[in-house]
């Protein structure tokens, strides 16, 4: 299994453990995809996980630049116009470190604004 995957599937877990209530895994539309999608009470939730073993190129997080969030949102745009109405809405990542062989998890709630 790919770090991405596996990376995901840990993310997925720790969510749940932290009371989301999963929606769907890897939405993709026609310009990108977004990892999870999720419910924190009321609240919708578009989840980035990002994995390393290495910190060599910055922490895991580091990786969701501008760029990046810049697809995210539109991607999460395209996710909203499907919906009857729009709930409150936030982007969360989750930064997953493999030190030793051991995942360590890190959320970071309401990680960018659009």
């Amino acid at each position: 299994m790919r770090l991405g995957e596996r990376g995901e599937g840990l993310a997925v877990q720790f969510l749940k453990n932290k009371g989301y209530k999963i929606i769907t895994q890897n939405y993709k539309t026609r310009i990108g995809e977004i990892d999870i999608i999720a419910r924190d009470g009321d609240t919708l939730v578009f989840v980035e996980v990002k994995t390393r073993e290495s910190i060599a190129y910055g922490k895991p997080f580091e990786a969701v630049n501008y760029f990046k969030k810049k697809k995210i949102s539109n991607v999460a745009m395209l996710y909203l116009k499907k919906l009857k109405e729009i709930p409150p809405c936030r982007f969360d990542v989750v930064s997953i470190f493999y030190e030793q062989g051991r995942p360590d998890c890190e959320l970071i709630r309401d990680a960018f604004e659009v």
